[in-house]
């Protein structure tokens, strides 16, 4: 008897682990699953965006809605970042007798890196939420449905028409984040020390190089395209229910910014064998 009772929670432990496998295999599938049905949709868009007619109104409205609502928060963004990163970097340099190159350690580190990530960043949660959650809201609505019914190509008018906003939008706030990063640098310099606005580009200026802004160039319209097509990707396969249109915001937010990070890393070590 106590051999036959040893061999049933024997049983049952060997069901739950297949069981357990079995989850961990379907979830594997369906990610796998998820990855490629996000790299057509990708794909799709560079077939899409040369097909005539093309929507210019659809696309200059989402460039004022991306471009022009944002300048706000990444202008702020932008000076404080200037402000801390020169009043946080003047000690040490003080150290060295270095204060006069404070201009131009803020002006690399501001284009290389800073400005164009965290306007990026700022994008991807405050445009790629507001897309994923617009989509998203159209799906549960079957107003996507009902554009497929009618004929017309939701894809084109829809996801084209963003994605080519995002792409075109983030490159020029991440040059006004730089500018005004730029001008919060001059202001934290005068806290302490007097310098002309002039003097303080000129010296800025003259660090920057070739292979420091252009690559930076090229990888916000990388961030851009990223934002852009991973937000409607996410809004326009929510699923059915109200529900579905927050966690479509939420993951655009996610996956967008884990994006921005993963093409950073890649073009810092591109841009390390230049």
């Amino acid at each position: 008897m106590s051999n036959s009772n040893d061999i049933g929670p024997a049983l049952n432990r060997y069901q739950r682990a297949r069981l357990r496998a079995r989850e961990k295999r379907s979830q594997w599938k369906r990610s796998l699953h998820q990855a490629g049905d996000l790299v057509a949709f990708m794909l799709r868009f560079f077939k899409e965006v040369l097909k005539p007619p093309y929507e210019w109104r659809e696309v200059l409205y989402q460039c004022y809605l991306v471009g022009y609502k944002s300048t706000f928060l990444i202008g702020l963004t932008g000076f404080i970042m200037g402000v801390v990163l020169t009043i946080q970097s003047r000690p040490s340099m003080a150290e060295f007798g270095a204060i006069s190159l404070i201009p131009g350690m803020v002006s690399v580190s501001v284009v290389r890196e800073i400005g164009p990530v965290i306007t990026a960043i700022i994008c991807a949660g405050k445009v790629g939420s507001r897309m994923g959650a617009e989509l998203g809201s159209m799906r549960v609505t079957e107003q996507i449905d009902a554009m497929e019914v009618s004929a017309i190509n939701p894809y084109r008018y829809l996801v084209v028409t963003r994605t080519l906003a995002t792409t075109l939008m983030v490159p020029l706030l991440a040059i006004f984040a730089d500018l005004i990063a730029l001008i919060g640098g001059y202001v934290a310099m005068n806290i302490h020390d007097s310098t002309t606005l002039q003097h303080f580009f000129i010296k800025a200026m003259a660090q920057l190089g070739f292979v420091d802004l252009l690559p930076a160039l090229i990888k916000t319209f990388i961030f851009g395209y990223f934002i852009g097509i991973i937000g409607c990707y996410k809004g326009y396969h929510a699923r059915r229910g109200t529900e579905s249109v927050g966690i479509a915001a939420n993951s655009a937010v996610v996956a967008a910014s884990l994006a921005v990070f993963i093409v950073d890393l890649i073009a810092a070590q591109i841009t390390d064998l230049l």
